[in-house]
C-alpha cells in the first residue's frame, strides 16, 4: 500500500507572487474605474449634442371655434363708421336652426340678393349688423320663434379704390367709410419721390337708376374747388352704353404745404392717376449738364443753378431755350441772356415741361483758357496775358 504525501509550498516562496497578482488587480480596478468614467462623458456630450440639434416641437395655436362668418380679406377699416353693403360684395348669413337659409349670397349690382323665404333683400346701404335684424324681423314668428341671425362680408367689392403713377404703392385698395384723396394717398404709401404736381381723379358718371326696391341711386356730388371736366364717352369709340367719365386736377403740391382745400372725397371705382413728375434739360457748357424734375414755378435761375452753374468758356448772353408750342406742336427757340438774367437785370423766365435749356460755347473764351492752362496760371499773375 502506498503512503499519500501532501505537498505544500513554503510561506516564503509564495509571497512574491501574491504580492504581484495584488497589484495587477489594483491596476485593472483603476483602469475599469477609468474606462468607466470615459464612458459616461462620452455618451452625455452626445446626448447634449442630440437634444441640442434635435428639432424643437413647435405649439400651434388650436382652430378657431367662432361661429362667425369669416373675414379674412384685409379692409382698411375707417373707426368712425361702420361699413355699407354694396353692390357686388359677398356676404354670408348664418340662421341657428335653419340651416337650410344659411348661406354665402353676392349682392347684385342693385343692391339686392334673393334668399330661401325671404325672396329678395334688399342689402345695399346696410350695415352687417342692420341686415342681421331686418332678416331676424321677417322670419320671426313665421319660420322661427326667435331667430339668431349673425352677418359677415367675406368680400369687399363695392369699396375699391384705384391708385396708380407716382406712389409708394400703387394698387387696388378696399377701404371702408369714405376717404379723402389725402388719406388714400397715404394708404398708398405717400408719394414717391419723382411725383408731379397733379393728381387726376377719373370717376365714371353713374346715371340715375331705379332697383326693384323702387330706390334710386346715384353718385353723391359735394362742393369742392377741384376743376372737374364734362362727363365724355371714350375718345373714338360710338357705341352705346360705353360708360362716360369726369375728369378731377387736384394740385396735390399745395395739398402738402397746407392748401387744404385742394382735397376732396373719392368714390368707391375711382382711378386716381398721378403721374411722375415733368423734366426739363439744361445742356451745353454747365458744370452738371443733365435732366431735371420740374417743380411748379422753377426758373431759369434756377435750371442753371440746378446745373451748377455755367463753366468759363460758356458765352452767357446767348442761351437758347428750346420748348414745344403745345397748341401746334411746334418747336420754338426762345433767345435769353442768361448772364444778364443771373446777375438779375432781366426778368426771369418761366421753366415748362420738357424744355431745353442750351448754354453756348465761346470760341474766345475756349482758345483764352486754353492758352491759361498751356502757359499756366503764374504767367498770366505776372502780367504777360491780359485776360
Amino acid at each position: 500500500m502506498t503512503a499519500g504525501f501532501a505537498w505544500s509550498t513554503p510561506r516564503h516562496l509564495l509571497a512574491p507572487v501574491l504580492n504581484r497578482s495584488t497589484v495587477m488587480r489594483n491596476e485593472i480596478g483603476k483602469a475599469r474605474r477609468a474606462l468607466f468614467v470615459i464612458a459616461v462623458t462620452f455618451f452625455g456630450a452626445l446626448a447634449s449634442s442630440s437634444a441640442q440639434t434635435r428639432p424643437q416641437p413647435q405649439i400651434k395655436p388650436p382652430p378657431s371655434t367662432s361661429g362667425e362668418p369669416s373675414t379674412s380679406q384685409t379692409i382698411i377699416v375707417a373707426t368712425d363708421q361702420d361699413y355699407r353693403i354694396g353692390p357686388r360684395d359677398v356676404i354670408e348669413v348664418r340662421i341657428e336652426d335653419a340651416n337650410e337659409l344659411s348661406g354665402t349670397y353676392q349682392v347684385n349690382a342693385d343692391g339686392t340678393f334673393l334668399m330661401p323665404y325671404l325672396k329678395r333683400i334688399t342689402a345695399r346701404d346696410k350695415t352687417p349688423e342692420e341686415l342681421s335684424s331686418f332678416i331676424a324681423d321677417g322670419l320671426r314668428g313665421r319660420y322661427l320663434k326667435d331667430p339668431q341671425v349673425l352677418v359677415g362680408v367675406k368680400q369687399y367689392y363695392s369699396r375699391t379704390f384705384f391708385i396708380q403713377g407716382a406712389v409708394q404703392r400703387p394698387g387696388i385698395y378696399q377701404m371702408e367709410g369714405h376717404p379723402s384723396l389725402l388719406i388714400l394717398i397715404n394708404v398708398a404709401g405717400g408719394l414717391a419721390d419723382n411725383h408731379g404736381s397733379t393728381a387726376f381723379i377719373i370717376r365714371e358718371v353713374k346715371s340715375m337708376k331705379t332697383g326693384s326696391s323702387g330706390e334710386a341711386s346715384r353718385t353723391t356730388q359735394r362742393a369742392s374747388p377741384i376743376v372737374a371736366t364734362e362727363p365724355r364717352q371714350a375718345a373714338g369709340s360710338s357705341e352705346e352704353g360705353l360708360p362716360e367719365y369726369t375728369l378731377k386736377t387736384v394740385n396735390i403740391s399745395g395739398l402738402y404745404k397746407g392748401r387744404f382745400d385742394q382735397n376732396t372725397y373719392v368714390e368707391p371705382g375711382d382711378i386716381v392717376n398721378i403721374p411722375r413728375a415733368d423734366v426739363f434739360f439744361v445742356a451745353g457748357e454747365v458744370k452738371a449738364p443733365g435732366s431735371f424734375s420740374l417743380s411748379e414755378g422753377t426758373t431759369l435761375r434756377q435750371a442753371i443753378a440746378l446745373s451748377q452753374g455755367p463753366t468759363l468758356n460758356a458765352k452767357v448772353g446767348n442761351g437758347v431755350i428750346f420748348r414745344q408750342d403745345q397748341t401746334t406742336g411746334k418747336r420754338l427757340e426762345i433767345s435769353v441772356d442768361i448772364g444778364a438774367v443771373m446777375k438779375g437785370k432781366k426778368e426771369d423766365v418761366p421753366i415748362m415741361a420738357n424744355d431745353i435749356v442750351i448754354v453756348p460755347n465761346s470760341m474766345a473764351k475756349t482758345v483764352g483758357n486754353a492758352i491759361l492752362k498751356a502757359l499756366g496760371m503764374s504767367t498770366v499773375q505776372r502780367g504777360v496775358i491780359p485776360f
